[in-house]
């Protein structure tokens, strides 16, 4: 028989070894309305995704308690729907109302309570009750893409930029809150979410993009999705430093751009479409005028440019007002553009403009939903868009983006040129094993366009490409990665001024 010391030595490190690790990945903090959040990840052995845990610094569990009295006397005297129907004007007076109201409540249980800490608080409880709760935290998170409401009964989960997605520390407390949440996003930009209109896109007034739905309609509960505007936008430079793109690969964009070659991006959801189509824009010189049309405003182009953004309107309830994207397209044409940007292709009538736009002059930047080169072509020539394959040729370059769901990563996966009978012609490929992007085969049909247009000999054009190679080189290396800085840096490229110390 074992020695109970001895047994309990074996029990002791069988516990040892079934305990999960827990480990904390990463740390930061975040301010929101003087309001003070720590961050912290966290990674499990037995947890399938890390954990994203916020924590309010500023604010004691005790002052909470308190906080959570002032907040339910106040849900007391006006209802979650009294408050989704009011108008912009009177939420105004309503928060004014409920700002005199919670400072005499705050002095009164917080007599020693500076100014700044009673507008603090006063913060908090607005935001509670008025806003967006601890959603608005997500929000403010700079390395937040992704914030989803799944339904009450679940935490939120949110998509990061270093580490996917998330499972929080956060909760909406019962579905007539997530309803709550949805309907004061749309009031504030004239749309609403009813039983009748269980579907809901729209943005808050930042430019993140929303979408909500209604249960039955999402089985489990209702959901709120809210895909996060980039403040910071992407640009080449951090493309680079991040491994999307290869130097030599920029640099043969750039010079297709520069040359007015019309470029398609595709890739799935979540590949970086819009961000490649910002990085594009980086390469635009300052003399030409630029539209871009988009159903949410995306991009972010730099201050030197000439361009003017367009948007796309849903109609009202009553079905009048609506402005699509091919309104803008058409209309568009008519602006005296040298570029235009398309948010996305979906429909054969704004693929028809946009070819027509190539071939009257005019260079088209847009992306569409597809996984390789030639699937490109492929969803271009069968319906719904269905474009007869011989006016594809009239494109230049085709971009792929992909995103490796397991590891997250973005990457360049392909950059093709599009040939004279409309089929696309692979230059490099992402050696995904080396993750790096890989030549497979020289430019024909790209650096017969450019000799033809510039009169550049094929090694003039090589020297072209080595110079830009060492341009991005040099911005990479002083880490110039601001879009108004870059914006200066294209500005005295094209005019010739650009000295690199």
């Amino acid at each position: 028989m074992d020695h109970p010391a001895e047994q309990k030595e074996r029990d002791l490190k069988h516990v040892t070894r079934i305990v999960p690790k827990r480990e904390l990945i990463d740390r930061y903090a975040i301010t929101t309305n003087s309001i003070m959040v720590d961050i912290r990840i966290y990674s499990e052995d037995e947890k399938p995704v890390p954990e994203y845990i916020a924590s309010i610094t500023n604010i004691s569990d005790a002052t909470k308690i308190i906080l959570e009295k002032i907040r339910q006397e106040f849900i007391s005297k006006m209802s979650l729907t009294e408050i989704e129907n009011l108008e912009q004007n009177e939420l105004l007076n309503v928060k004014e109302r409920f700002k005199d109201e919670i400072r005499k409540l705050i002095q009164t249980y917080f007599a020693k309570a500076d100014e700044n800490t009673t507008n603090m608080l006063i913060n908090y409880l607005l935001q509670e009750n008025l806003g967006l709760g601890k959603v608005e935290i997500l929000l403010q998170d700079p390395s937040l893409e992704e914030i989803v409401i799944n339904n009450h009964k679940e935490p939120v989960w949110v998509y990061h930029k270093k580490h996917g997605w998330l499972i929080t520390n956060i909760k909406i407390v019962s579905e007539a809150r997530i309803r709550h949440l949805a309907s004061i996003i749309g009031r504030d930009i004239g749309k609403e979410i009813t039983n009748l209109n269980p579907l809901m896109d729209a943005h808050l007034m930042t430019g993140d993009r929303v979408n909500a739905t209604l249960s039955p309609i999402s089985t489990k509960g209702h959901t709120i999705t809210i895909r996060k505007f980039a403040q910071d936008p992407w640009t080449i430079t951090k493309f680079l430093k991040e491994n999307v793109i290869t130097y030599e690969a920029a640099a043969f964009i750039w010079l297709a751009v520069q040359n007015e070659l019309s470029v398609i991006i595709s890739g799935g959801t979540g590949s970086g479409k819009t961000s490649m189509l910002n990085v594009i824009s980086n390469f635009f010189p300052p003399n030409q005028r630029i539209i871009s049309i988009e159903d949410t405003r995306e991009l972010t182009l730099a201050e030197q440019l000439h361009w003017v953004p367009m948007e796309t309107r849903l109609p009202n309830p009553e079905g009048k007002g609506g402005v699509t994207m091919l309104d803008l397209l058409v209309n568009s044409l008519r602006m005296r553009p040298d570029r235009i940007l398309v948010g996305e292709i979906r429909r054969k009538a704004e693929a028809e403009v946009l070819l027509e736009a190539m071939h009257t002059g005019h260079s088209v930047y847009a992306t569409l939903h597809a996984n390789n080169s030639e699937e490109v072509v492929t969803r271009l020539t069968n319906p719904p868009i269905e474009i007869p394959k011989p006016m594809i040729a009239s494109l230049g370059l085709v971009v792929i983006q992909n995103r490796n769901r397991r590891t997250g990563k973005r990457r360049t996966l392909q950059l093709a040129e599009i040939t004279p009978t409309g089929d696309p012609e692979i230059l490099m490929r992402l050696n995904i094993a080396k993750d790096k992007l890989e030549d497979v085969k020289k430019s024909k049909h790209v650096m017969d366009r450019i000799e033809l247009y510039t009169g550049m000999r094929e090694d003039e054009v090589m020297n072209d490409l080595r110079e830009k190679v060492r341009i991005l080189k040099w911005i990479v290396k002083r880490n110039i990665s601001d879009v108004n800085r870059l914006g200066i840096i294209m500005t005295q490229y094209y005019t010739g001024t650009l000295k690199m110390d």
